[in-house]
């Protein structure tokens, strides 16, 4: 197993999973498109963005594979194990293509642009690679390649947000979503694709962003998460007032449109995140109490290595600072195991740092180099993989402990819970999620659905606390 991922995995990070959706508003469509979404919560909102363009031009969605006239995968390059199981999952179509000729099958997003061209040739059902930049190209290609004419846009922009698209909201629970308010990233990090996959960082209009948000509230949403590469490097000038917009004066604004309109983030990067944030999540309190704050090493020297811009010391001075100014905040993080070159010493920094930090949530995994990234072209992955599985597998171990000892600090407590919707596991129970993104399970009673509930804890698991609510 290439990747494990540990602790609850929330809306703001549906990592390796794939969904579709049905979304066809009331509306007759001569054609349909079945979409699914593989890797970060940007890829999923990427879907919701193609949704819309696709309905414009009156083709539909469904969740119905043999309905579909169009299947489009949207696709994730940031591990190797994320385009194979892509690769696998194209196989499974392939039996479809020869039944029907006529499907249209199409590679969207981070794969495509990394592979290009290539694609077309190494899965030969494939008929339009589509780039994270080019969506509004699509309904040409998919027309185009109904013709029998393959198509490839992978295109980058140095100014596309899709900030004038509103998103449909593909599998919504009807309370949460997120809203995209950067493209692309600017820091290149030594190990990461994603520059070369989305290109250079832009920042979305503001106004734009807010109208969404309001939009979003006022169709009974009650949650939404701000989602970038690296949100605090968020800026926008609005040239006709001449106010430039931080991103802590861009998280006031969505926190501003009512208090009960929950505001979450991801992803902070360490050396981005400011005071004026941190004010920011004290001042409201609909902001959440929760920072994904990735550290990727807890060496000095791999950080180095990694292009990450901090030293040890500085992230731990960044941890004590949040604690400092928001004592419950919940903070995760994203951890790489056998990086280029990392020792055994290298490798205790990093169970030495988690130790001090006791994160709530972390995503884990060995490293996986990435073609054309500074790291494949400069280092050498020397690490066996025995040796990357061990030592992933000794931060899996630590962590669970620091998570089950997070959840049984809350027991006793009361927490204010948006509720999300029933239960998996009981259908005469409610599940919801508290200000530090931790799952809250507690009797149904007679609260609803997208209403708030303040809940005492009386027991947990590893990855939920269980409660009653107060009435």
């Amino acid at each position: 197993m290439e990747e494990l991922m540990i602790g609850k995995i929330h809306d703001e990070s549906r990592q390796g999973e794939a969904f579709s959706s049905d979304k066809t508003t009331g509306q007759n469509y001569n054609k349909y498109f079945y979409i699914e979404s593989y890797g970060c919560a940007m890829n999923f909102a990427d879907s919701e963005v193609v949704a819309s363009i696709l309905h414009d031009q009156k083709i539909g969605s469904t969740v119905h594979l043999e309905k579909a006239d169009f299947i489009l995968i949207n696709t994730c390059s940031i591990r190797e194990k994320a385009e194979e199981r892509i690769r696998k999952r194209l196989t499974e179509f392939r039996q479809m293509k020869r039944e029907n000729p006529s499907l249209i099958i199409g590679i969207l997003g981070c794969m495509a642009e990394r592979l290009k061209a290539n694609l077309l040739e190494e899965e030969k059902l494939v008929d339009i690679v589509v780039g994270p930049d080019a969506y509004r190209s699509l309904p040409q290609l998919l027309e185009e390649a109904e013709t029998g004419q393959k198509g490839v846009n992978v295109l980058l922009s140095r100014d596309e947000t899709y900030g004038d698209i509103s998103p449909i909201r593909l599998n919504s629970n009807g309370i949460n979503a997120f809203v995209s308010i950067t493209r692309g990233c600017n820091n290149m990090c030594s190990f990461c694709v994603v520059p070369f996959t989305r290109g250079r960082e832009r920042s979305r209009s503001s106004i734009s962003i807010v109208a969404e948000c309001e939009a979003l509230f006022n169709e009974g949403y009650r949650e939404v998460t701000l989602l970038g590469q690296n949100v605090d490097s968020y800026n926008w000038n609005n040239e006709e007032t001449n106010e430039n917009v931080t991103f802590a004066k861009l998280l006031e604004k969505v926190a501003l449109i009512s208090p009960l309109l929950r505001v979450r983030f991801s992803t902070s990067h360490p050396k981005d995140i400011t005071d004026e944030v941190l004010f920011t999540i004290v001042k409201y309190e609909n902001v959440c109490n929760y920072i994904h704050l990735p550290v990727q090493s807890g060496s000095t020297r791999l950080l180095d290595l990694m292009n990450r811009t901090y030293t040890r010391e500085w992230y731990i001075n960044k941890v004590n600072r949040i604690k400092e100014l928001i004592p419950d905040c919940g903070i995760s993080t994203d951890l790489i195991a056998g990086f280029c070159t990392e020792t055994e010493d290298d490798h205790q920094d990093s169970l030495s740092l988690m130790e001090y930090c006791k994160y709530d949530l972390a995503y884990m995994y060995f490293y996986s180099e990435r073609p054309g990234t500074l790291a494949a072209r400069k280092y050498a992955d020397d690490i066996p993989l025995e040796t990357k599985k061990r030592r992933l597998q000794e931060l899996v171990a630590l962590h669970r402990i620091h998570s089950l000892e997070s959840m049984k600090r809350d027991v006793g407590k009361t927490f204010k819970v948006l509720i999300e919707g029933p239960s998996k596991k009981n259908e005469d129970e409610f599940y919801g999620r508290n200000d530090q993104n931790k799952v809250v399970v507690f009797p149904k009673l007679n609260f609803k659905k997208g209403e708030y509930a303040m809940v005492k804890i009386h027991d947990c698991t590893a990855g939920t606390l269980l409660g009653k609510a107060i009435v």
